[in-house]
């Protein structure tokens, strides 16, 4: 699989990410660091536990880092769930938590094939 043909896969934007990190390789070259990046993991270790401030914290994160990577699906779940949480009131929809954890996935098997 191509870099171009990643975010085809995953419905991301190929050409904003390139504009933004200047070539193909500097594009890939961020996008196998992807999985390494442990906002997810902290986001759903603070679902777990009840922890609205940091669940909140993580969301967003995450959707700043796909957001940078061009990741147009999964910036847009993470931004679904952000904003959800951040009146820090309730915790982390289920519905909206599930279509994170999908398009992440999605995501994360495109770049085991690149």
């Amino acid at each position: 699989m191509t870099i171009q043909e990643l975010y085809e896969t995953i419905g991301g934007n190929y050409a904003d990410a390139s504009s933004r990190l200047i070539n193909e390789s500097m594009v890939t070259r961020f996008v196998k660091k992807f999985p390494s990046d442990p906002s997810m993991h902290e986001l759903l270790e603070a679902v777990a536990a009840g922890d609205i401030r940091t669940s909140f914290r993580a969301a967003h994160t995450l959707k700043g880092v796909c957001g940078n990577l061009a990741f147009t699906r999964l910036f847009q779940a993470a931004w679904n769930l952000t904003e959800q949480l951040r009146p820090l009131d309730m915790p982390a929809d289920p519905v909206l938590l599930e279509q994170l954890k999908e398009e992440y996935q999605l995501t994360l098997n495109a770049i085991d094939m690149l």
